[in-house]
């Protein structure tokens, strides 16, 4: 748990480090490129890159010895770490009920970490990894379609196809037997991860830029811990400890809704007049 929870505060200083970049890069002109350039050259948005690195090598490191359904939760509660930073270095207010909304993540994942028990030891069948690769490649299809509704519908489609996306990855990295590279080229989960991975990045791009940051963050939070956390629990034989399956689902179903109640946090909170239209973190 303890790689699960650095990875989701990794990705949520991340994203707030690159917002403050974002912030001071947006006063010069040119169009998104020109932005993107003089980012770059910002120290905080380079650590924030660095960041999201360590933090995707902490989440594999977590998916290799914990249940996907607790990795997932954690990893959802990047948004509490982003909001709460985004009150130190955005000058972000939280309203109530979003101060509320991150001890709810926090009280969820204590619950898990309670309830929790190793990773499942069953390995992956093969029709399981050709299944992870199917669906990796119909996310970038999920996407083109969601790209063409209107308003709220688009963000909810592309934030769910991020989710999946990001969900292929959590299941994908439990599916790969070893790291030599024979093993690697021969195994499908190996392209259901690259696949999946970029699909997810340019659909979450897309939907920030595009619509509702809300609407995709919480499409993207479901997405990318329900089906995963039950590929899991059905096919890969993630357990609790004994007796405690109960509160693991509490944890659960808390901190999943503590995250979906911070999803305007899923682009960097910043000042309407000054805030960057890039997305910015993993999410």
């Amino acid at each position: 748990m303890v790689c699960a929870l650095g990875a989701a505060v990794c990705f949520g200083t991340a994203t707030v480090l690159q917002a403050v970049a974002a912030r001071a890069a947006g006063t010069g002109g040119g169009g998104e490129a020109a932005l993107l350039l003089r980012a770059l050259r910002q120290w905080r948005y380079l650590a924030g890159l660095a960041l999201d690195g360590l933090g995707f090598l902490l989440q594999i490191a977590a998916l290799r010895s914990l249940p996907i359904y607790a990795v997932g939760a954690a990893l959802a509660s990047s948004l509490a770490v982003t909001a709460v930073v985004g009150t130190r270095l955005l000058g972000v207010r939280l309203t109530g009920s979003e101060g509320a909304a991150v001890g709810v993540v926090c009280g969820g994942l204590a619950l898990l970490g309670l309830a929790s028990g190793a990773e499942g030891g069953r390995a992956g069948s093969t029709a399981l990894k050709y299944a992870v690769l199917a669906i990796a490649v119909a996310v970038p299809a999920l996407g083109a379609a969601g790209g063409r509704l209107p308003g709220r519908g688009r963000s909810l489609v592309l934030g769910l196809g991020a989710g999946f996306g990001f969900g292929v990855v959590e299941v994908a990295v439990r599916l790969i037997d070893g790291l030599a590279p024979s093993t690697l080229l021969t195994n499908p989960a190996t392209y259901a991860l690259l696949l999946g991975g970029g699909a997810a990045f340019l659909l979450l791009t897309t939907a920030l830029e595009r619509g509702s940051v809300t609407v995709a963050t919480a499409g993207l939070v479901v997405g990318e811990t329900v089906g995963p956390a039950a590929v899991g629990v059905v096919w890969l034989g993630d357990r609790t400890r004994e007796g405690l399956t109960w509160l693991a689902v509490a944890g659960f179903c808390v901190a999943v809704a503590g995250a979906l109640l911070l999803a305007r946090f899923g682009e960097a909170p910043a000042p309407a007049a000054q805030a960057a239209k890039a997305p910015l973190g993993r999410s």
